[in-house]
């Protein structure tokens, strides 16, 4: 594990390389059994040279059953697009700045300088990573541990 901070280093450095896309023909039931398989609130839609859009489980929820629509309505009516990306080199930094100014979860990584997918990085990325890495957490974790053994 690299000794860098977190923030520098690159996201390619804590991306998911696996990434199942949905073809825009699948339907919201689909998306839906593939992501309790894979148990992940979001889907890319295209293919790794051509990201059309995601749909995520609030895109199931929210333009889907509280519109009223069918469980064969295709993806490609309900997801959302245009998508964020990042590069693979972009720092984590980055990557955080740009999930927190657009309000989103996931990002789709691009490979440098092209524009085939290379991988996804997620809050859950980056929270995992934060949390192995922060000594201050860390002890503020076993504080709280120690603490609740003691009361016992």
């Amino acid at each position: 594990m690299s000794r860098q901070p977190t923030s520098q280093l690159a996201v390619s450095e804590i991306m998911t390389r696996f990434v199942e896309f949905l073809e825009p023909d699948a339907t919201a039931k689909d998306a839906a059994v593939l992501m309790g398989e894979l148990d992940v609130g979001a889907l890319p839609v295209g293919t790794e040279d051509r990201l059309l859009g995601v749909v995520t489980d609030r895109d199931l929820l929210y333009r889907v059953t509280a519109e009223g629509l069918t469980a064969d309505t295709p993806v490609q009516q309900v997801m959302s697009h245009p998508v964020l990306s990042c590069s693979e080199t972009d720092t984590v930094q980055a990557a955080l700045d740009m999930m927190a100014a657009h309000h989103v979860r996931r990002l789709p990584v691009r490979i440098t300088n092209g524009a085939r997918i290379a991988g996804w990085v997620t809050l859950g990325d980056l929270s995992r990573r934060l949390l192995v890495e922060s000594r201050l957490l860390q002890d503020a974790l076993q504080d709280v541990t120690e603490r609740d053994r003691a009361a016992v």
